[in-house]
């Protein structure tokens, strides 16, 4: 079977790890041909090109700065993509027939691509729902409710889920918020395909997890709670701080460890304040930072409580993984927590509940975490292999 993949992640090799990466090693593995469609942002300098690399083509497409990026340079550039990527495909593989066209959201603008290929080879196109965008952004104040932008964005949603043949949502919630929403969807049409990873054992000895501790000015003698990854609007990073500030356990130590829009604003709280129980980390080697997570005790997933759209961080995966037991401060519409709680894998709270997120880290501060642990990868391999989301792709074929 031969396979497009469209995305808007830079993707230079399926043997890096990555939610996308995985899953098309997997295709790849079993057989299927991979044609990977990704951005090269213009600030890199490098035209648009076409290579084969570990098995799988890679078609680079020459586009406008999409991330970290103006605002006004990425809303453009966001639009201009799917043009760009057309004509890519029609000049680099126009001698290829594709059997499905596997994409992911962001973004929601790849609606004549997608038709394109379809019209012309048959293709079955399968929709990876990694966010319900305009509404995310509306929820958080991006975008102004029935404003042109918002209306303009809106139709894109529509097209998008009209001409995907099957909408893979992260959990049950994401699935049933997107047929409420959406009435005139099928709903057979609709299934819960989550972010999946192809796990590896990370094995660090007790001395290369004090050892790391030590470099990074981490205490050995604390309970370490870390976040990693995105610090944006999205996250709600006040209750991040508020959390800090408001934890009384001496035995509580955070660990922030990432950038984003709001890392500026992080950092002046940092210096302002220099709170005792806690360390921020702007950027590590990739090596460093799964030490740090190995050495640490309990995973933080934050998300903004505004938010009426059920997210699903793929950060998850990282903490199960390593087999952290996570407490999620989210909004009330957002099912992660529930998930989390249901397998014995953490304790979730509701975003701006300072008592409860304060009796939430006084409990896995304290208690021993073995069984946790365990929870974390039970659900992990029950839920979130990479096999899991081939074979629902796949069923859809066949």
């Amino acid at each position: 079977m031969n396979v497009l993949f469209l995305t808007l992640v830079e993707i230079d090799s399926v043997e890096d790890r990555g939610i996308y990466q995985d899953l098309l090693r997997k295709f790849r593995n079993e057989g299927h041909d991979v044609t990977i469609v990704t951005p090269v942002e213009r600030r890199k300098g490098i035209s648009t090109n076409y290579k084969v690399k570990d098995g799988v083509s890679i078609l680079q497409v020459k586009t406008l700065n999409i991330q970290k990026a103006h605002i006004i340079e990425k809303g453009i550039g966001t639009l201009a993509i799917e043009y760009q990527y057309l004509l890519a495909i029609k000049k680099y593989a126009s001698d290829k027939k594709f059997d499905l066209v596997l994409y992911s959201t962001p973004p929601i603008t790849f609606a004549k691509v997608i038709s394109y290929i379809k019209k012309r080879d048959h293709a079955y196109s399968y929709l990876l729902l990694k966010d319900i965008f305009p509404q995310n952004a509306v929820d958080i104040g991006m975008l102004k409710e029935k404003g042109f932008l918002h209306r303009q964005f809106l139709n894109k949603e529509k097209k998008l889920y009209q001409i995907s043949d099957t909408i893979g949502c992260m959990s049950p919630a994401n699935a049933e918020f997107i047929l409420r929403h959406n009435p005139e969807i099928n709903s057979q049409k609709v299934e819960v395909n989550p972010n999946t990873i192809e796990p590896i054992e990370i094995n660090y000895s007790d001395e290369e997890k004090r050892s790391i501790r030590q470099q990074y000015q981490i205490p050995i003698d604390k309970r370490v709670l870390v976040y990693g990854g995105n610090l944006g609007k999205p996250q709600g990073v006040d209750f991040l701080l508020e959390t800090i500030a408001g934890t009384k356990n001496g035995n509580a130590f955070f660990l922030i460890v990432g950038n984003g829009t709001e890392f500026p604003k992080i950092k002046q709280w940092f210096e302002t304040n220099n709170p005792p129980n806690a360390r921020l980390l702007q950027s590590l080697p990739k090596e460093d930072y799964d030490k740090l997570l190995a050495s640490s005790d309990i995973g933080l997933i934050f998300l903004d409580k505004n938010f009426l759209i059920p997210n699903f961080p793929s950060r998850l995966l990282s903490y199960l993984e390593m087999q952290k037991p996570v407490i999620t401060a989210t909004d009330p519409n957002t099912d992660i927590g529930d998930i989390v709680e249901k397998n014995g894998c953490g304790l979730k709270v509701l975003a701006g509940d300072i008592h409860a997120m304060n009796k939430a880290v006084d409990t896995l501060v304290s208690e021993d975490l073995k069984t946790f642990q365990e929870n974390c990868i039970s659900l992990l391999h029950n839920e979130y292999l990479v096999d899991k989301s081939y074979q629902l792709i796949i069923k859809r074929i066949l």
